[in-house]
């Protein structure tokens, strides 16, 4: 659905229409004569107001709707196809103010221990921004507020909104990946209490498998994050360089979390894991011993429980006792060598 479309102009003025949504479901019904009205209006307003931009967001679009901006905008259709893929990998290309950002939007939950992933795209052009989003995660209000009253970011553009857009999705890396590092360390002091359960393992490699999906969203971007960072990117405006620069700066802060984390799960996994089998030798050594331990009475009373005529202390007044004091000596200093040995 088209959520909203708006024409924005650096002089503070923003003009929107159809705050409601409009969903086009083919091309010949109402709702799209009604969005192509307005968008045509739209960019004929914004082609007589050099400075002024239009910015129309979609939501879970149709195919209607994505060809009907397709065509009004003169979008890349090979963009619009990667925009409209939900796995398609993040991905940034920009040359000289046009271009296409394709980003990965997170969120977490603490009590789950889960990542849900999003999808927001960004077309960019000399008098337009076109965002496509896919998934719960992502919802753009705070930057429609943010670009409606920040005439600092307007008076940039279409650029503006690939900025705003991209800051508070980076954002959203950084507070996801730090729960992550956080969720860490807590599963951390259960493998080191020395006595780590096989839930513990699961815990961790979920834990490493949500970390992954926040690396799938955050590595495809740590080239251009470098430029941005070093304001190296020949494709940012000079003015533009340090909004930029603060974004590249959080990317790379947030892909150091994610591998440091993800070093740190490897190696609680395989800690974990020893502990598990150190824990199941100490058992085994344990039952051993006891069998052991068990083996002479079991041995001295089958022997002596054989019936045969001539045997040794058979008939004598003191052969019960003996055989009982033997198995208890026997058996204590079995005890004994096991225990200091640590078998026991």
């Amino acid at each position: 659905m088209i959520r909203g479309m708006g024409r924005y102009s650096a002089d503070g003025q923003s003009e929107h229409q159809h705050k409601e949504p409009i969903h086009i479901t083919s091309n010949d019904d109402t709702a799209a004569h009604d969005a192509r009205a307005a968008i045509t209006q739209l960019i004929s307003h914004v082609k007589a107001e050099p400075g002024s931009f239009v910015w129309v967001d979609l939501v879970t679009p149709t195919q209607s709707e994505l060809r009907l901006v397709t065509e009004l905008f003169s979008l890349e259709p090979l963009d619009v196809e990667d925009a409209a893929n939900v796995a398609q990998r993040a991905k940034f290309d920009l040359s000289e103010g046009e271009g296409f950002a394709l980003l990965k939007t997170l969120s977490y939950d603490a009590n789950s221990r889960e990542v849900t992933t999003g999808q927001t795209s960004v077309f960019v052009g000399e008098w337009f921004a076109i965002t496509v989003r896919f998934g719960s995660a992502g919802d753009l209000a705070n930057v429609r507020e943010r670009m409606s009253h920040s005439e600092r970011l307007r008076i940039h553009g279409p650029l503006a909104v690939l900025y705003a857009v991209m800051d508070i999705t980076v954002d959203s890396y950084l507070a996801v990946a730090e729960e992550v590092h956080e969720d860490m360390r807590v599963i951390e002091q259960d493998v080191f209490s020395m006595k780590p359960t096989v839930q513990t393992t699961k815990n961790i490699y979920q834990l490493k498998r949500e970390n992954i999906a926040v690396s799938q969203s955050v590595s495809p971007l740590v080239n251009a994050a470098e430029k941005f960072a070093n304001e190296t990117d020949e494709s940012i405006p000079k003015q533009l360089e340090p909004f930029f620069a603060d974004i590249g700066a959080h990317i790379l802060r947030v892909d150091d979390i994610v591998e440091s984390t993800d070093n740190a799960l490897l190696t609680m996994l395989m800690a974990s894991t020893a502990l598990q089998d150190l824990n199941q030798n100490t058992d085994m050594r344990k039952i051993s011993a006891w069998v052991a331990i068990a083996a002479v009475p079991t041995l001295t009373a089958g022997i002596f429980g054989m019936n045969f005529e001539n045997m040794p202390e058979l008939k004598s007044d003191f052969g019960y006792p003996i055989v009982l004091i033997f198995m208890a000596v026997t058996c204590g200093l079995l005890f004994r060598g096991f225990k200091k040995s640590g078998w026991l």
